[in-house]
């Protein structure tokens, strides 16, 4: 506010011009993985509602292709239910997500991340997985010392 800078209710915004933000894991591809924190609900959110989502990374971030664990908010009602369906899987001995789901990590093979996407979504009791895929991210900056390593992925645009 000092500087000039207006500050909302993210409830009160459908759209974001940019938004910027780190992730866990990065394939040359475009898909991460993101909830280290256990907010990626939220952070997909904001990353889906952005016209660019832009991921800044250390050179500890990138890799060849995807693994495990795959964060993941679950509701609390039937959690035990949900955690058969999405084995090989753990609870996260951590607090609730901000908006009071349960943090977990999926343990299985991330051979093919689309399909495990899908799989994940459509499982009673997944609220949201860390799965971001291509089509969110704009670019990708990863620092290496004083140097950054920058990649844009090009998409059709969805937004209305």
């Amino acid at each position: 506010r000092e500087l000039g800078l207006r500050i909302e209710d993210v409830a009160s915004i459908d759209r974001f011009d940019i938004t910027i933000d780190g992730a866990d894991q990065v394939a040359p591809d475009g898909w991460l993985v993101k909830g280290g924190g256990g907010a990626h609900t939220r952070e997909k959110i904001v990353a889906g509602a952005a016209e660019r989502f832009v991921v800044i990374v250390d050179s500890t971030k990138p890799v060849q292709a995807l693994h495990s664990p795959i964060p993941l908010e679950l509701l609390s009602f039937g959690v035990r239910a949900t955690m058969r369906r999405v084995a090989p899987a753990s609870l996260r001995d951590v607090p609730l997500s901000p908006d009071g789901g349960v943090i977990a990590d999926y343990h299985g093979p991330v051979d093919d991340p689309a399909a495990l996407a899908v799989r994940l979504s459509a499982t009673p009791g997944v609220i949201e997985h860390g799965l971001f895929p291509p089509e969110m991210v704009a670019t990708v900056l990863v620092g290496r010392g004083e140097s950054v390593d920058r990649t844009d992925f090009t998409h059709s645009s969805s937004s209305s």
